[in-house]
């Protein structure tokens, strides 16, 4: 079990008063809301604001619950009151999480012929099945080199992008997701993922949904056009910080050719 590595925008030093109005001012909630919803008096929580008063180590994880901190940034919350950090953060190598491992395995497994992956809060590469691998055709061996970063894999100008046949539309969606990630969490290496992909070329545009059910991403391959739908699952009740970092991608078919030809 590896001690958790904190992350979030504010330094681990800040008095825990301002991190808790940064994340209700980023959760937009007045301190008489919060207060109302946590059980606290309006008058401790403006104390504990302003550092006129120390709350209670049940305090900080109420109003963390609250405010839905994710569990990495509660616990820099923890320390910044004084406290030792709640949630902890194993390595999916370690012996208590064959479980997980094997949840895993069985989620990819079960989604095959289509591709699907695992990926980190940073967008790092964990794991992937076997149909991920032809979509990677041409891409730069530099950026399948370790940490791969999918976003990066993606838009990178010598990654996927050049096949990537809607790419200002895919772009826009995926910078829109990152800066929705960067607003729940406050990661700074999430802001720096998403100024750095906002970099690359290849234009944004936000097409109206003219009646589409969900964004495509349309991939130019030796099959022909593939066009792909993605899905999203997360441990819904993880209280290990690894685990509840992990999100299932899956890319479905968007049309019978492209069911037709992953299957054959």
């Amino acid at each position: 079990m590896s001690s958790a590595v904190l992350d979030s925008a504010p330094s681990i030093g800040q008095p825990i008063g301002p991190l808790i109005r940064e994340w209700r001012n980023r959760r937009r909630r007045s301190q008489l809301e919060l207060s109302n919803e946590s059980g606290i008096s309006t008058r401790h929580l403006s104390f504990v604001e302003t550092g006129r008063s120390r709350p209670s180590r049940d305090m900080v994880l109420r109003i963390a619950d609250q405010l839905e901190v994710p569990l990495r940034e509660r616990n820099t919350l923890l320390l910044a009151a004084g406290y030792a950090p709640a949630y902890d953060e194993r390595t999916l190598e370690a012996d208590d999480m064959s479980a997980i491992r094997e949840a895993l395995d069985l989620i990819l497994t079960g989604y095959q012929p289509f591709p699907a992956l695992v990926v980190d809060r940073d967008w790092n590469l964990i794991q992937a099945n076997d149909a991920v691998t032809p979509l990677l055709a041409d891409v730069a061996p530099e950026l399948l080199e370790g940490p791969v970063n999918v976003l990066r894999l993606s838009l990178h100008p010598d990654g996927m992008s050049s096949r990537i046949i809607n790419l200002a539309e895919w772009r826009g969606h995926l910078l829109d997701r990152l800066a929705r990630e960067h607003a729940v969490t406050g990661s700074a290496r999430t802001k720096a993922l998403h100024d750095e992909l906002l970099g690359y070329p290849g234009g944004i545009t936000h097409a109206p949904p003219d009646g589409r059910i969900a964004v495509p991403m349309r991939l130019r391959t030796e099959a022909g056009e593939l066009s792909f739908i993605s899905t999203v699952t997360t441990f819904g009740t993880a209280v290990d910080i690894s685990v509840a970092e992990l999100t299932v991608e899956a890319f479905l078919p968007a049309d019978a050719a492209t069911a037709a030809a992953l299957r054959s």
